[in-house]
């Protein structure tokens, strides 16, 4: 409590605890508050603008807010595809419609999502992309597997990295030596290459899941080394302490004393670490994904949607397919925040304290 109060205190801290809250209650509940699945399309929308929602009528009064859907049209002057509001009919928005169907929280079956509008219209808050599907709902969806990869990979990480590290700090001697160089090998690899070259040789008949896992071990398996060694450093140290000594004398095996007394005191560093590696599983994963070896269309991801803003065209005319990249931005900052702010407040030797 003392220290979500001291992270609550810093005022940079507390934005990004507030984001990152929001962030991931927003894609817990993404069925429930996107007006459309991830796969919903509609061909004939492709690349429509953000829906414009109107709270004043023609007759410059207040009115309940509402839409109008798009029509496509060509320019001949511009030379391109346009899209028109059509204003013969208004589609009012509601709260609670019943739309497609869904298991909310993957157990409980319903219609209802969070808004919606009448029957015969759409809504896109951030427009749509090349395939004519809704922005907005495919951020919700791709957010669960942009912002948990680092959590997954982490399950993996720090229980090898912890173990590793101990084992070989405590032991000593050649044991250690010989398990440090082969973390060092390991550090060694080119990780980012490895990812790019293990991810392309994938079968291509995988499902988006089953890429997603072997991602997941990909990056836990050549991300465990660098931490092992810190830990290792910590363990040199810790191993000389009295209470160490202690349950030596009183026969306490090796592996008891490792597990149950040593590891535990490296509990702040590992806080810390989890926190500041968090982002840069985010990053690796959308990386992957904006380059085609991630997670593969038509499944979502920040990464693999925001390939679709490399072209120079949809820059300039389609800003919202910018989105994604925003939200990695922010994402990854809030982690950072959040992590400096931990490791000022468990480290004991830290002179700045926010």
């Amino acid at each position: 409590m003392e220290i979500l109060k001291k992270i609550w205190n810093d005022k940079f801290s507390r934005i990004a605890l507030i984001i990152l809250i929001a962030l991931y209650t927003v894609i817990l509940f993404a069925d429930f508050i996107a007006p459309y699945s991830s796969m919903y399309s509609n061909r004939d929308l492709a690349y429509a603008p953000p829906s414009t929602i109107y709270t004043i009528n023609e007759k410059g009064k207040l009115s309940l807010p509402y839409t109008y859907n798009y029509i496509r049209e060509y320019d001949p002057n511009l030379m391109q595809t346009v899209f028109k509001q059509d204003r013969s009919k208004k589609y009012f928005i509601k709260i609670l419609p019943k739309a497609e169907k869904y298991k909310f929280l993957g157990i409980i079956p319903t219609h209802r999502h969070l808004f919606g509008v009448d029957k015969g219209g759409e809504i896109h808050l951030l427009g749509t992309d090349i395939n004519g599907r809704d922005v907005f709902s495919r951020l919700l969806f791709g957010g669960r597997i942009s912002m948990t990869v680092g959590f997954l990979a982490l399950l993996i990480v720090f229980p090898i990295g912890l173990l590793y590290g101990g084992i070989s700090g405590y032991l000593g001697g050649i044991v250690d030596v010989l398990m440090m160089r082969f973390a060092e090998a390991v550090m060694a690899i080119p990780s980012f290459y490895l990812l790019i070259i293990l991810a392309a040789i994938l079968p291509s008949g995988m499902t988006s899941v089953q890429r997603f896992a072997l991602i997941v071990v990909i990056l836990a398996l050549i991300g465990w080394a660098g931490f092992a060694r810190v830990v290792r450093g910590m363990v040199l140290s810790i191993k000389q302490e009295d209470f160490v000594q202690a349950e030596k004398i009183m026969g306490a095996s090796k592996m008891r004393i490792i597990l149950r007394h040593i590891l535990p005191q490296t509990t702040s560093y590992v806080i810390i670490a989890m926190t500041l590696s968090v982002p840069s599983y985010i990053l690796a994963e959308s990386g992957l994904s904006f380059l085609g070896l991630g997670i593969q269309q038509p499944d979502a991801s920040w990464g693999n949607m925001l390939k679709e803003a490399q072209e120079f065209t949809n820059i300039l005319y389609r800003p919202w397919l910018l989105t994604p990249g925003g939200l990695i931005f922010i994402a990854v900052l809030s982690f950072n925040l959040l992590g400096d702010t931990i490791r000022d407040i468990l480290d004991p030797k830290s002179e700045v304290r926010r």
